[in-house]
């Protein structure tokens, strides 16, 4: 067998049932590349190697993971990327699809790296600690709606698709967990640029009790910053008037 390593955040599915609702919610959205990002002893991967006629790849980190993966889905040969997802290149040239059962402690640097990618990405299904789930999908108003919320569902729309229970696990985390899909936004959100609205959002957020005005005073012309829309705190701006707000920030 294998043995789990904390430092990377190894908890490892063993209930069948949620392993076939997480392929089912993968295939209801058609894909021709697949990454799965971490399998360690592939609960997914079993599954995910008997979908016909797609590219697929996996990504594991873990020296002991790959011997064991290797040694148990021989047909894994030539599929498995020895890499840590958040430095690697894009797996595909062309668009791809990813699905994880995502180390909980770089879940959100996972979903950076996804924004990086964004532009191929066609769809994502991943479980997630549920309370960084639930930031994902939090709308504004929501106590713990942030700058992960905004800057991922400036691009993707977000399903909240199901938890999971600590004992679907082995060994069971000390959390609960939930299973979301991100399926690009149909329109594509207009904003200066991506780099201006991503400034916004973080230096907003930085300061999240003090009034809009206060916390990105630096970025706007103080005329700007005498509209009522700055009384407003940053967990009450929707991500439409974060990106209309890059037009008039006084950066060139």
């Amino acid at each position: 067998m294998y043995t789990l390593r904390k430092s990377l955040g190894q908890h490892f599915l063993k209930d069948e049932n949620i392993c076939k609702k997480i392929i089912v919610a993968l295939q209801q959205h058609s894909f021709n590349r697949l990454v799965e990002v971490g399998p360690g002893g592939g609960a997914l991967t079993k599954y995910l190697l008997q979908i016909d006629a797609i590219d697929f790849k996996a990504v594991e980190l873990d020296d002991e993971k790959v011997d064991y993966l290797l040694l148990n889905y021989p047909q894994l040969k030539g599929k498995i990327i020895h890499r840590d997802f958040l430095e690697m290149d894009k797996p595909f040239d062309d668009p791809f699809t990813v699905i994880g059962n995502f180390p909980y402690n770089i879940s959100s640097q996972i979903l950076f790296k996804i924004l990086e990618w964004k532009d191929e990405v066609e769809c994502v299904v991943g479980m997630f600690q549920k309370e960084v789930a639930q930031r994902v999908a939090a709308k504004e108003g929501n106590k713990v709606y942030g700058v992960i919320s905004v800057l991922v569902q400036a691009f993707f729309r977000i399903e909240y698709l199901f938890e999971v229970s600590e004992g679907s696990f082995q060994p069971p985390p000390k959390v609960k967990s939930a299973v979301i899909r991100l399926v690009p936004n149909k329109e594509k959100l207009i904003m200066k640029s991506e780099k201006d609205f991503f400034l916004l959002v973080k230096t907003a957020f930085n300061q999240r009790r003090k009034k809009l005005r206060n916390a990105v005073k630096s970025l706007f012309d103080t005329a700007e910053l005498d509209d009522d829309l700055f009384d407003k705190r940053a967990e009450q701006l929707t991500v439409q008037e974060f990106a209309a707000l890059t037009f008039r920030m006084n950066r060139p």
